[in-house]
């Protein structure tokens, strides 16, 4: 089968045209197991962080990149029921989504509607997954108001959609005013330009004093100002590094605040935590998906042979939602 990979004289830091084209064996799916021909993958930034040397897959998990497929189901397992070749499954992996078949245990497999387009159905597994954990992590319920960082991003978009079905009050940031209407038209109550200088009075204000949970993606350089976001037993989660992973915290008002701060990643959780999220989204986060009320934002879907364009895009941080690599 044909695999994008980094080309083996790459080294550390290595850019996106390292990208290239190879063969790979065929997968086979063990019990338990599904095998599935990708009609898409979805590409994350922490397939970026692949490429560049800077995140390993965990073990026994593929050489190359991708932690998100969709496509037909080609063959199940032993000991399975409930799956049946032809099927349509958007499936959750710790690696190797970039390649024209992957093999996924069945509980981290997502049955897709049948009015739900097989290729941008991939945009969802990864994303779903890492906000209902992150929700899940946070306690956060209805009736609470959450500030999305980074609401036009892959996993930003989906939170701005599933915390909405789910009953909160959604603040999200974006940059410029073209990307702040996008947001609030995914259904943000509030949505922000996060170039203002001052968002933070921003946040405050359109919120009542604080917000109840922030899902940030951002980092060192957003802990201040997220802290002084929340309100008092607020929640801070932090899900991503793209401004660094060191940063002072005031621990002083974290005190007064009663605040928490939470971190978490999903790749290297091990098979039965995945299980679990992947069921929780089933119950709570599919039944939106079914009914259009959360639903997959595609930027841009590539070919495999131009996977370093791909690559570029997300790194351009121009893309709106999700790029998608076919075969």
């Amino acid at each position: 089968m044909r695999i994008v990979d980094v080309a083996a004289a790459a080294g550390p830091g290595a850019g996106p045209d390292a990208l290239q084209v190879k063969q790979a064996p065929d997968p086979v799916p063990g019990p338990g197991e599904l095998l599935v021909e990708v009609a898409a993958a979805g590409v994350n930034r922490a397939d970026l962080l692949q490429r560049q040397g800077h995140y390993p897959p965990p073990p026994g998990a593929p050489a190359w990149p991708g932690l998100e497929a969709a496509g037909v189901v080609a063959r199940v397992g032993g000991g399975l029921s409930g799956w049946a070749e032809g099927d349509r499954a958007a499936v959750l992996l710790a690696g190797g989504g970039y390649a024209e078949r992957v093999v996924v245990p069945a509980a981290q497999a997502l049955r897709v509607p049948d009015g739900l387009d097989l290729v941008a159905a991939a945009a969802l597994p990864e994303a779903l997954a890492t906000v209902w954990s992150n929700l899940e992590a946070a306690h956060a319920r209805a009736g609470e108001q959450l500030l999305v960082r980074g609401g036009s991003g892959g996993v930003g978009s989906a939170a701005v959609m599933v915390a909405a079905a789910l009953g909160l009050r959604v603040l999200a940031t974006a940059g410029g005013p073209e990307r702040v209407a996008r947001v609030a038209g995914l259904g943000a109550d509030v949505a922000l330009d996060h170039r203002a200088d001052d968002l933070v009075e921003q946040v405050l204000e359109a919120s009542g004093g604080g917000v109840d949970v922030v899902l940030d993606v951002l980092g060192a350089g957003a802990l201040a100002a997220n802290l002084r976001m929340l309100a008092d037993d607020g929640r801070l989660v932090v899900i991503g590094m793209q401004q660094g992973r060191r940063g002072e915290l005031d621990l002083g008002l974290l005190l007064a605040k009663r605040a928490a701060v939470i971190g978490t990643t999903l790749r290297a959780r091990p098979p039965e935590q995945k299980a679990a999220i992947v069921a929780g989204v089933a119950e709570h986060v599919w039944p939106a998906v079914a009914d259009g009320r959360v639903r997959p934002v595609v930027h841009a879907t590539v070919p495999f042979d131009d996977a370093a364009r791909a690559h570029r895009m997300l790194e351009s941080g121009e893309v709106f939602g999700k790029v998608l690599l076919v075969p």
